[in-house]
């Protein structure tokens, strides 16, 4: 969401946690969209998490809409309020991570040279998760069937019986 309350979604494929201790989440773009220049003029941004019963909505918010279109509207998607931060979330999104910018980097290559990839920083500030998602206490992210992107049109999907366990030594 900008200033003017325009609302953008997009389906950003190269999105992680990258800190623990402080909650930071960071996701690229390949070029200089509206995401990025929403992000840093209002410094807040939410994370809804793509499912596979969202895949069809997920894929449709890559459409090339012009600037002022609402792009969750367009996907078939419902928004939520936030309590934190002024963005919606997805509404069907069984897990939504609010953040607050922290900052955007511009890639350079090898020569030092700055290329059209960026990627944006944010603390989450606050976290909605659907209860029937928490078992003993944990997130039990795999029942979320999350998606993620493998490349050209090929995605994989999380679930309970492809997830392992593996304690840190």
């Amino acid at each position: 969401m900008n200033a003017k309350s325009d609302t953008n979604l997009a389906p950003y494929s190269y999105f992680n946690a990258v800190f623990t201790r402080l909650a930071i989440v960071m996701f690229s773009s390949d070029g200089w969209k509206d995401t990025i220049a929403f992000v840093e003029e209002t410094r807040e941004f939410v994370c809804s998490l793509a499912t596979w019963d969202l895949r069809t909505q997920v894929n449709a918010t890559s459409a090339p809409h012009p600037r002022g279109i609402n792009e969750m509207r367009e996907a078939g998607l419902d928004p939520a309020p936030c309590v934190l931060v002024r963005p919606p979330r997805v509404k069907a999104s069984p897990c939504a991570l609010e953040c607050r910018w922290l900052q955007t980097v511009r890639l350079r290559d090898l020569d030092g040279a700055e290329v059209d990839a960026h990627v944006a920083f944010g603390q989450v500030v606050g976290v909605h998760i659907d209860d029937r998602f928490i078992k003993d206490g944990l997130v039990d992210t795999a029942a979320m069937r999350p998606i993620a992107r493998a490349g050209y049109h090929d995605y994989f999907v999380a679930t309970s019986d492809t997830r392992f366990s593996l304690r840190r030594p």
